[in-house]
C-alpha cells in the first residue's frame, strides 16, 4: 500500500489518509472511546434544528391563532417531535450507527438502499435549496444583489458549509459550539426588544386572536417543522455516550430548542410587518439591528446545512458500502450548489411538504423494529448476515407511505391522490404511527412465526 507521501494530494483531498480509519466511522458501530458528552451531542442537534423555516412557521401559527393558542398547539407539536427524535436518538447511541446503518436492521441489505436514497438524496435536494436563504440576504446588504453577484456568493457558502462537513463530527461540533451560544443569545435579545416594542407581554397576548387555523392544523405545522429532519439525528446521536445522553440531548434540541425558535418566529412575525414573517434577520434589520441579523442568519444556515451534506456522505457510503464519507460529500454538495445556482430555492415549501411524507414512516419502521422486535438488544453487524430484503420492515413502510399520501391528498406537490384519511395531526404523523404498527403487527405474525425469512444472526453474537 501506498505511504501517505506517495499518494498524490488530490486523492488525499477526497479520500483522506488511507491507511487510517474513517474517524467518523460511517460503516461501523462508534466505539465506546470515540463517544462523547451532553454538551458535545446537544449543540450539534441544536445547530441543525436552528433553522430560518422554523421561525416562518411560528409567525404562521401566531398570526393564525393568536399568541396564547399557539403556545398551547406549539408544546403539544414539540412534546410529540421531542419524544419521537429522542427515542431515535436513543437507539442510535445503544447501537452507534447512523440512520442508514440503522435501516440495515430494518429494511435488510438491499431494502437499505431505499433509505439510502430517500435520507441522502433529499439532504442533497435540502442542501440545494438551503443555499440561496443565506447567499440573496448576504447580497442585498451589501447592496449587491446583482446575478452574478448572488451567484458568486452561493458557491462561496456552498463550499463553507461543505467545509464543516468535510471534517466530519469534530468539525460540525466546533462550529456549533460556538454557533448556537450566539443564536441562543440573538434570539433572547431579539424577543426582549420585540416585547418592549410591543408595550410588554400585555401587549402580545393582547393582540388581535386570529381563528384562522384550528388546533389540529397547527399542530400538524409544529411537527412537520422537523420531522424529517429528526429522522436523521441518529447520524450525530450515535457519538453519545450512553443511551441516555442521546435520548436527552434529543429531547434538549428538538423539544426545547426547536421550541424557542418556533416562540422567536411567532413573536417577530406577531410584532414587525416583515417577508418572510418572522424572519430572524428580517426581524433584526427591522429593530436596527441588521448587521447581528446577517451573522445570525450566516450561522442559523450553516449549521443546518452542514449536517445536510454529513447525512448524505454518510447515507453515500452505506449506499456503496464505502468507507469513507468525503468523496460522497463533496459529489452531493456540488450537486446541491449546481441546484441552488439553478433556483432550486423556490421549490423550498413542496420540497419540505415531500420530505415530511415519505421520510417519518421511515422513522416509523426503525423505532418500532429496535424496540419491540429486537427489544433494544441489537447485534453487532460483523454477527449478522444480513437479508438482502426484510420484507416485514419494507412492507410496513409502504403502508405508513400511503396513508400518508392518503391523508396529504398528495403524491408530490402537483400529483394529487384521493384524501380519504383524516389527518388530525397530518401525513408526516399518520404516516409514521401507521408504519410503526405495521411493523410490529406483520414481525409477529409473519417473522417471528417463520413465514418470511429475516437476518441470519450468529447464536454467539455480541449484543450491544
Amino acid at each position: 500500500m501506498a505511504t501517505e507521501d506517495d499518494t498524490p494530494a488530490w486523492r488525499r483531498f477526497v479520500f483522506g489518509d488511507e491507511n487510517l480509519p474513517d474517524p467518523d466511522y460511517p460503516l461501523d458501530h462508534v466505539p465506546g472511546d470515540e463517544r462523547k458528552g451532553l454538551v458535545s451531542i446537544s449543540a450539534v442537534l441544536l445547530g441543525f434544528v436552528f433553522f430560518a423555516g422554523t421561525l416562518w412557521a411560528g409567525a404562521e401559527v401566531g398570526a393564525a391563532m393568536g399568541f396564547g393558542p399557539m403556545l398551547t398547539a406549539m408544546a403539544a407539536g414539540y412534546a410529540i417531535l421531542g419524544v419521537y427524535v429522542a427515542t431515535l436518538c436513543g437507539i442510535a447511541a445503544k447501537a452507534g450507527l447512523t440512520t442508514v446503518l440503522l435501516a440495515r436492521y430494518s429494511f435488510g441489505s438491499w431494502g437499505a438502499k431505499f433509505a439510502d436514497l430517500i435520507l441522502g438524496g433529499t439532504q442533497v435536494g435540502w442542501f440545494g435549496v438551503t443555499i440561496p436563504m443565506v447567499a440573496i440576504p448576504t447580497a442585498t446588504f451589501f447592496g449587491l444583489d446583482t446575478p452574478t453577484f448572488t451567484a458568486a456568493l452561493i458557491l462561496i457558502w456552498g463550499i463553507l458549509h461543505l467545509a464543516t462537513a468535510y471534517f466530519g463530527y469534530e468539525g460540525m461540533e466546533r462550529l456549533s459550539l460556538v454557533a448556537v451560544p450566539i443564536l441562543v443569545i440573538v434570539g433572547l435579545l431579539s424577543i426582549f426588544i420585540a416585547v418592549g416594542d410591543v408595550g410588554g407581554l400585555s401587549g402580545l397576548f393582547g393582540g388581535a386572536s386570529g381563528s384562522e387555523m384550528g388546533f389540529a392544523a397547527a399542530v400538524t405545522i409544529v411537527v412537520g417543522t422537523f420531522i424529517s429532519g429528526g429522522t436523521q439525528a441518529p447520524n450525530w446521536a450515535r457519538f453519545a455516550s450512553s443511551t441516555r445522553v442521546g435520548f436527552w440531548a434529543g429531547l434538549i434540541a428538538f423539544l426545547v430548542g426547536n421550541g424557542f425558535l418556533f416562540l422567536s418566529g411567532a413573536v417577530g412575525g406577531s410584532v414587525y410587518d416583515v417577508t418572510p414573517a418572522g424572519d430572524l434577520y428580517e426581524v433584526l434589520a427591522a429593530q436596527g439591528l441588521a448587521a447581528v441579523g446577517l451573522l445570525a442568519l450566516i450561522l442559523n444556515i450553516w449549521t443546518t446545512n452542514d449536517n445536510a451534506a454529513y447525512a448524505f456522505g454518510v447515507a453515500g457510503s452505506e449506499a456503496f458500502e464505502f468507507d469513507r464519507k468525503r468523496p460522497f460529500i463533496l459529489v452531493g454538495g456540488a450537486i446541491g450548489i449546481l441546484l441552488a445556482l439553478v433556483g432550486a430555492d423556490s421549490l423550498l415549501i413542496p420540497w419540505l411538504s415531500t420530505l415530511g411524507q415519505y421520510v417519518p414512516p421511515l422513522g416509523g419502521v426503525v423505532i418500532a423494529d429496535f424496540l419491540l422486535c429486537w427489544r433494544m438488544r441489537v447485534p453487532k453487524m460483523e454477527d449478522v448476515r444480513f437479508a438482502g430484503v426484510r420484507w416485514t420492515g419494507v412492507l410496513a413502510y409502504v403502508v405508513g407511505a400511503v396513508v400518508a399520501v392518503l391523508t396529504a391528498g398528495q403524491v408530490v406537490p402537483g400529483l394529487a391522490a384521493p384524501q380519504v384519511i383524516p389527518g388530525p395531526v397530518g401525513a408526516a404523523l399518520n404516516g409514521l404511527v401507521a408504519a410503526f404498527v405495521a411493523h410490529v403487527a406483520l414481525y409477529y405474525l409473519l417473522e417471528a412465526n417463520g413465514i418470511v425469512d429475516g437476518h441470519d444472526v450468529a447464536p454467539d453474537a455480541e449484543r450491544l
